[in-house]
This record gives structure tokens, C-alpha cells and sequence, in this order.
């Protein structure tokens, strides 16, 4: 929240950086429950986030962690947006 920006990597050690998403450009986030991410490697666990630029797939562990991971970008969007 501090850089209002979510950050994603090529690796889980989170040493090589690919991209930034600004919550300021999130538009919408939410369930792929059309399946548009055909490559997806689980595709009942992929969410969508859409900016101005791009639209986002992302993959979550579970089900719990997809919920969550949700709320936490609505809320940290809705909380930059009021600045």
C-alpha cells in the first residue's frame, strides 16, 4: 500500500521484477467465471484485474486465498481512489 502500486516477479523468490499494476488504474476486479484465460493453469482459481491499459489474469492457490487476494485490491483501489 505504501508504493500503491502491486508488484509481480518471474520467480517466487521475488527476485526479478516483471511488472507493476498501479491501483490507481484498476477499473475492475474480478471472478473469470467465463473462462477467458484459456491458458491458465487453473482456471476455477483465476481472477481478473482490469486497468485503464490491460486486463490482468491472475491465479490464485485456493479458493480462500482468490477471495482475499480480491477484497485486498478492491479495498486497497477504493482506498487510493479517494486521494
Amino acid at each position: 500500500m505504501d508504493h500503491r502500486r502491486l508488484a509481480y516477479y518471474t520467480d517466487c523468490d521475488e527476485r526479478k521484477l516483471k511488472g507493476v499494476i498501479y491501483f490507481q488504474a484498476i477499473e475492475e476486479v474480478y471472478y473469470d467465471h467465463l473462462r477467458t484465460a484459456t491458458s491458465s493453469p487453473r482456471p476455477s482459481l483465476t481472477f481478473c484485474v482490469k486497468t485503464y491499459d490491460r486486463l490482468f489474469f491472475l491465479v490464485a492457490s485456493n479458493a480462500v486465498s482468490m477471495r482475499i487476494w480480491m477484497d485486498v485490491i478492491v479495498t486497497a483501489t477504493d482506498e487510493l481512489s479517494r486521494y
